[in-house]
């Protein structure tokens, strides 16, 4: 096997891990595409002869891509408190895709990713290799020109915000099923007060409607706010068939072979803590759906 056959052999045993943490630092699949394919290029025109550790050398490559990503959307952004809506992972309830189980090795859903992007660029990057991943302080420091120290502060700092901000979900799969069941049966019979019932006092309701919308991504607050809205769902049960939306129980809404919107649920202490809905046109179409919209 010649030299680059060998570093392309090793590149695509690491390609999976350096995609999930390009994912959980980006929230975008294209974005976690091209820093990948970033560092096979870097990779591809480096002398790699005194590198030890190979998937070190190519997890800092990507987070250091990943960091000036964040940079550059953080400076484009026009508004300080606008929601970005991250890109789901949409599976079949039952998948044996080992991408897709590379991406969730540690569940991340989409609640949780709309909180790290209220993160610093070097919080974000500090929480997800150490928290997330396990790279060590010293490691990410020299990523960021800080000392150890300063990386697990910034780590630190992330922690706290993620754990106050996004809500920790039931991890049995078939309890959150049965959540979200109940919820859509409440909103197709019109019941409200069930709908109350099924919901978490501070539940929050994101939506990306798309670019006709004054506002790309609407956001409600409050278990009857969220509630008022969630009675139109009802309309949409006989096209919703149940998914899974980064590894946990979801909704995909298509007619006519079209697919209509993706809705992902954090079920937290046996109630709906957040709903995350994508109806983008544009976005959905970018989507891998293939098989599921049937």
């Amino acid at each position: 096997m010649g030299e680059d056959s060998w570093l392309a052999e090793r590149f695509e045993q690491q390609r999976p891990q350096l995609r999930a943490v390009a994912y959980r630092m980006l929230g975008s699949h294209a974005e976690a595409d091209d820093a990948v394919q970033e560092a096979w290029l870097r990779l591809a025109r480096t002398d790699t002869s005194g590198v030890d550790n190979l998937a070190a050398w190519l997890t800092t490559v990507v987070a250091r891509v990943c960091l000036n990503t964040l940079r550059a959307r953080h400076t484009r952004r026009e508004e300080p408190l606008e929601v970005r809506m991250p890109d789901p992972v949409v599976r079949a309830e039952e998948t044996e895709d080992p991408a897709y189980a590379a991406v969730l090795a540690d569940s991340v859903g989409l609640a949780m990713l709309v909180v790290l992007d209220t993160l610093t660029p070097t919080e974000r990057l500090a929480f997800v290799l150490h928290d997330m991943f396990a790279v060590p302080f010293d490691e990410i420091g020299e990523m960021i020109d800080r000392s150890p120290a300063a990386a697990r502060q910034l780590a630190s700092r992330a922690r706290r915000r993620v754990q106050g901000r996004a809500p920790a979900p039931d991890p049995d799969l078939s309890r959150q099923r049965e959540v979200v069941g109940a919820f859509l049966a409440a909103a197709r019979d019109g019941d409200f007060d069930g709908l109350v019932a099924m919901l978490h006092p501070d539940v929050v309701l994101r939506a990306d409607g798309g670019a006709t919308r004054a506002r790309h991504t609407t956001v409600l607050a409050g278990a009857r706010t969220v509630a008022a809205q969630a009675t139109t769902f009802g309309r949409f049960s006989p096209f919703a068939r149940p998914v899974l939306v980064n590894g946990a129980a979801g909704i995909l809404v298509s007619a006519g072979g079209r697919p209509l919107s993706v809705m992902a649920f954090t079920v937290s202490d046996g109630r709906i803590a957040a709903i995350d809905v994508i109806a983008d046109p544009e976005r959905l179409a970018r989507l891998d759906l293939a098989g599921l919209d049937d």
